[in-house]
């Protein structure tokens, strides 16, 4: 059984920083695509940064750009996103997600599988 298990989430103020990971189980990071998401009340799922592993090759959403970084250590099988200089329009639910090497990163519906994901809020 595969599963996905984000961690890191809270609340800080503008400016402030986190670190996000996602546990896998019943699942290998390496030679796959693996995905954070993003998804604040009222509004789609959006796409926020993604890494194909064994590649090492990172996609990042623009709004993200330059605060936000995507990692991963193929020994702990975790995905990390170190996420700086946080904005109130960060605030959302973050979702880590897992596919194969094929398609693209910034489609969730070419996601296989998905944690539930772990609380952002940024205050002003």
């Amino acid at each position: 059984q595969v599963q996905l298990v984000e961690s890191g989430g809270g609340s800080v103020q503008a400016g402030g920083s986190l670190r996000l990971s996602c546990a896998a189980s019943g699942y290998t990071i390496s030679s796959n695509c693996m995905g954070w998401f993003r998804q604040a009340p009222g509004k789609k799922r959006e796409e926020v940064a993604a890494v194909y592993t064994n590649s090492r090759s990172t996609y990042y959403a623009n709004s993200v750009k330059g605060r936000f970084t995507i990692s991963h250590d193929n020994t702990k099988n975790t995905v990390y996103l170190q996420m700086n200089s946080l904005k109130p329009e960060d605030t959302a639910m973050y979702y880590c997600a897992a596919k194969g090497r094929s398609g693209s990163w910034r489609d969730p519906r070419e996601y296989n599988y998905w944690g539930t994901g772990t609380q952002v809020t940024v205050s002003s």
